[in-house]
C-alpha cells in the first residue's frame, strides 16, 4: 500500500481545508517546497500535489511553486488541480511531474482525455473522482454532475484509463475515519487500480484499507492526518509498504 502524502497549494502556501470549503483553511507552511522536503525526509516514495486555485480558476496559478518542488526531488510527484488542457498537461510533464490528475475536465471535456491518451501513456493521466453521496463533484467541489461516481470511472475505463483517484468527499479532512463502504462499492463497480483519499485519520484506517487491496486499491494519499502528526510516519511507511515497487514507467517517467 503505497502512503502518498498529500500538498495542497493556495496563495502560494502549504495548506490543508476541511471537505474541500475553502473558507476552512489552514496554513502549515508558507513554502510548499520545504513541506515537500520534509515528507521526502519522512520516506515518502512520492507526493500529490493540489494546486486550489488552479481548480477554481482553471489557470495554472502555481506552477512555479510546483516545479519548484519537482526539481527538488528525487521521487515522483503528480499534480492535480485546474488541468483543463493538453497545454496545461504538457507544462507539467515538461518540467518533470511524473503523473497529472484530469478531475473537471472528465465531466466537462471528456474528448480531452481521449486525446491525452493519444499523446502519453495511462501512467501519466489518471483521473480524479471526488464524490458526495455517490455523485462526482466538480470544480472545486462546487458544482455537481449528473453521473454516478462508477458510471464516470467506467466512462473514463473504456477511454484506456486504467487509474482512478477517488475521494470521498464527506470523509476529507474531517478527521473522522475514511468511507470504507463507498470506497469498497465504487472499487468494486469500477475494476480498475485505485488510489484511495479523503479521512484516513489513524492507523486503524490503514488496516480497513489494506483489506481493500484485492479490489484494487493500492495506494492512499493521506493529508491533514499526516500534518496533525496522528501516526509516526516512519512506522506507517514501514509497516505498509514493505516490499513495495513502483510501477516502472511512472517512476522513471520524471525528467532527469
Amino acid at each position: 500500500m503505497l502512503i502518498i502524502p498529500a500538498i495542497d497549494i493556495k496563495d502560494g502556501k502549504c495548506v490543508r481545508l476541511t471537505r474541500g470549503d475553502f473558507s476552512q483553511k489552514k496554513i502549515y507552511l508558507d513554502n510548499p517546497r520545504d513541506m515537500a522536503i520534509i515528507w521526502r525526509k519522512q520516506n515518502a516514495k512520492m507526493l500529490h500535489i493540489v494546486d486550489l486555485d488552479a481548480a477554481l480558476t482553471g489557470d495554472l496559478v502555481n506552477f512555479d511553486k510546483i516545479r519548484e518542488i519537482v526539481i527538488n526531488l528525487d521521487i515522483p510527484v503528480q499534480v492535480g488541480g485546474g488541468i483543463r488542457s493538453v497545454d496545461a498537461v504538457k507544462s507539467y510533464l515538461d518540467v518533470g511531474v511524473g503523473r497529472v490528475v484530469i478531475g473537471s475536465a472528465a465531466v466537462t471535456n471528456p474528448s480531452l482525455v481521449e486525446e491525452l491518451l493519444k499523446i502519453y501513456s495511462p501512467s501519466q493521466i489518471v483521473v480524479g473522482i471526488d464524490a458526495e453521496n455517490g455523485v462526482p463533484k466538480i470544480k472545486g467541489w462546487l458544482e455537481s454532475c449528473d453521473l454516478k461516481d462508477y458510471e464516470l470511472a467506467l466512462q473514463m475505463k473504456e477511454m484506456g484509463i486504467e487509474r482512478v483517484i477517488y475521494t470521498d468527499i464527506s470523509r476529507d479532512g474531517m478527521m473522522q475515519g475514511f468511507g470504507y463502504e463507498s470506497t469498497k462499492m465504487f472499487a468494486e463497480k469500477a475494476g480498475m487500480k485505485i488510489t484511495a483519499s479523503g479521512g484516513v485519520t489513524n492507523s486503524q484506517d490503514m488496516k480497513k484499507l489494506n483489506d481493500l487491496k484485492p479490489y484494487g486499491v493500492d495506494s492512499v494519499i493521506i493529508g491533514k492526518a499526516l500534518y496533525e502528526c496522528n501516526f509516526p510516519c516512519q512506522e506507517l511507511w514501514y509497516n505498509y509498504e514493505d516490499g513495495l515497487t513502483l510501477d516502472r514507467n511512472f517512476s522513471t517517467a520524471r525528467k532527469k
